[in-house]
């Protein structure tokens, strides 16, 4: 397996387990057999409301000796909810509670956005707070905190533009060590990327397959990733999936990448992706591709009751 390094050694397994949307009652065997099959990557978050249950598929391949707890990389995010310094260490120790682990290897601020305590999603005005109540550089510094503590063994952010990321880096001490955004042909954030990559940034692709299980009926008429011609084109030219393309695009651009699968035939099949490589003609092509589109809009963040607006997330 291709490995991510962080400065101070530590390796991150290219290729992960997402579970956001895997729903709890399948989840766990869905991790299971993903350890199983040899990943060593598991992506998890709290308000994926999901963490107990992969935390139970961690411990039964832990109990039947196919891995030990240092040989994973277990990934979870800070919820909107808990931004206050005084909420972000309470909210780590639930989630690691909750997936029955001493520490995370990697702890995400989920989104640049603050909902006020036990809020789980915002609706109305006063269930926000505002940058100027809880400001990103609070919540920063008790990421830095829990990381001086053990419980995190690296500190990130999710869904930050450059803005953003520079605003906390602004505060010095630990940078961002990841930055998890939605990414794929469609959306290669080609100048986050180079931002990220001038200042030690890390990154992870959510959302690498399109985001197939998102469309309800406001997204129908969206774009089909997965049905795109070039994107089949490739991967007919290779004998492969057309998900294979797209999680061997993300590998080939360094970037690791979490595509999501309760299905044990599809959860091996995009793991083998890591063998699939990709030439110079099929990267370039992809490169322009000729389709722009965010599938993950943050609308659902920045309504009429909203203080934020789509550029405090998106470039």
């Amino acid at each position: 397996m291709k490995n991510l390094i962080f400065k101070n050694g530590d390796q991150l397994p290219i290729i992960g387990l997402g579970t956001w949307k895997s729903e709890p009652g399948i989840v766990k065997q869905a991790v299971f057999w993903a350890i199983e099959t040899g990943y060593r990557h598991i992506d998890c978050a709290s308000i994926y409301q999901n963490e107990k249950e992969v935390g139970e598929g961690i411990a039964e391949a832990i109990k039947k000796g196919l891995v030990n707890r240092e040989d994973l990389f277990v990934t979870s995010k800070l919820w909107n909810n808990s931004h206050k310094y005084e909420d972000v260490g309470p909210a780590l120790e639930k989630s690691l509670e909750d997936l029955g682990l001493e520490y995370v290897d990697l702890y995400l601020v989920h989104w640049p956005i603050a909902f006020k305590r036990g809020i789980g999603f915002a609706k109305t005005r006063d269930e926000f707070y505002t940058y100027l109540e809880v400001p990103l550089t609070q919540t920063w510094e008790s990421m830095q905190a829990i990381k001086s503590k053990g419980l995190a063994k690296h500190i990130g952010v999710s869904n930050f533009n450059q803005t953003k990321l520079r605003e906390i880096m602004s505060i010095g001490g630990q940078l961002p060590e990841m930055n998890q955004v939605e990414m794929h042909p469609f959306l290669p954030q080609k100048s986050l990327v180079q931002f990220c990559r001038e200042n030690g940034i890390l990154m992870t692709a959510y959302s690498p397959l399109g985001s197939p299980d998102s469309r309800n009926e406001s997204h129908k008429n969206d774009p089909v990733l997965l049905k795109n011609p070039l994107i089949k084109l490739i991967a007919k030219k290779h004998g492969i999936s057309e998900g294979q393309v797209l999680i061997a695009w993300s590998v080939a651009r360094d970037i690791a990448v979490i595509p999501k699968s309760v299905n044990k035939g599809r959860i091996k099949e995009n793991l083998e992706s890591i063998n699939v490589k990709l030439d110079q003609k099929d990267l370039i092509e992809l490169d322009d591709i000729g389709v722009d589109f965010r599938f993950i809009d943050g609308s659902f963040f920045t309504g009429p009751e909203s203080p934020y607006k789509l550029s405090d997330l998106f470039e």
